[in-house]
């Protein structure tokens, strides 16, 4: 009738489960004050009154709203944030989503709809130490053209 193995929740006790396939959810309808970190996916479809500081994937849900810092490996938002966006990797600026704040990426995909007010870095997604400073920039020309005129940089 039983094996032996003692199970809750439908995980076995003892077994440690990788921190990259857990997630956390704030609900909607949920209000928190304070610092969050977490090494596994995030999302907030509540209120968060504080800072996110997480190692994996950061989701501000539709009716999210983030007063407070946001870092992350990649981010998705499509609520609000009243903050600054640290991603090492992706930030998406969904349809509908409004930011006041500064954000910094190595990439950024911003959807006509979204509401973006704030300054723009733009970083390197894994430099190698003291490679960003240690190297100048190529001297590209390259020609931009415009309707039935052909424009070169000077």
């Amino acid at each position: 009738m039983f094996n032996g193995k003692t199970k809750s929740e439908g995980f076995e006790l003892g077994a440690e489960k990788p921190a990259s396939t857990s997630a956390s959810l704030i609900g909607a309808g949920t209000t928190m004050k304070g610092d969050i970190t977490s090494s596994g996916d995030l999302r907030i479809d509540g209120t968060l009154v504080g800072n996110i500081h997480c190692t994996a994937k950061v989701v501000i849900g539709a009716n999210g709203d983030v007063q407070g810092d946001i870092s992350g490996q990649t981010a998705d938002i499509m609520g609000k944030v009243s903050g600054t966006i640290k991603v090492k990797d992706l930030l998406q600026l969904k349809g509908g989503s409004v930011v006041n704040g500064n954000i910094e990426a190595a990439k950024l995909q911003i959807e006509p709809t979204a509401n973006f007010n704030g300054g723009c870095h733009m970083t390197g997604s894994t430099p190698a130490q003291g490679a960003a400073h240690s190297k100048p920039a190529p001297d590209v020309k390259k020609e931009f053209k415009h309707a039935d005129s052909a424009i070169a940089p000077a």
